[in-house]
């Protein structure tokens, strides 16, 4: 079981052990972290993430989004989601969320939770479907988006790599 919580500055050490344990594992990039993964100041993130939960206050170029770590039954940061509202040019192809679970806690069931969670979220606020899109070669989240009813739409190309776009009908 999961609970799904924004991020707040009392998270910040388990955020921080969170974020290295990616590093430690090779992986540049934390899916879903919006650029947690390229920013060196928790802080500096943070007012980033707080910020682009309001209209009034999110970043110009960017939507609004909320962002949550994904605490497993200890209150450990076992991952991180987010919830775009809504698709902006560059979203286009990439979608209403992404998510990541830290290496050591992968193949345990916590994406698919993470999801189904992010799903009652965007019930909440009246979405009526969520855009996922996934690279071809990550059956791990293809899986986690399929069993949270996920529908094969369209694929794209970027940097190379083919990328398939599901969507999640809410209705």
């Amino acid at each position: 079981m999961i609970t799904l919580k924004r991020p707040i500055k009392e998270y910040e050490s388990k955020a921080i052990a969170f974020k290295q344990e990616f590093i430690d594992n090779g992986e540049k990039t934390i899916n879903g972290s919006e650029l947690f993964d390229q920013m060196d100041s928790y802080d500096e993130w943070l007012k980033s993430v707080t910020d682009n939960i309001s209209h009034d206050t999110v970043n110009p170029s960017w939507v609004v989004t909320d962002t949550y770590f994904a605490f497993d039954e200890n209150d450990n940061i076992v991952g991180i989601i987010d919830l775009r509202h809504e698709l902006n040019d560059f979203l286009k192809d990439f979608g209403n969320s992404g998510y990541s679970v830290r290496p050591s806690e992968r193949r345990k069931g916590y994406a698919t939770e993470m999801l189904k969670l992010i799903l009652e979220r965007a019930r909440q606020i009246g979405m009526n479907k969520i855009q996922l899109s996934v690279e071809r070669s990550n059956e791990a989240s293809v899986k986690t988006i399929t069993k949270n009813g996920g529908k094969y739409e369209r694929s794209f190309s970027f940097e190379g790599e083919e990328a398939d776009v599901y969507m999640i009908y809410l209705a």
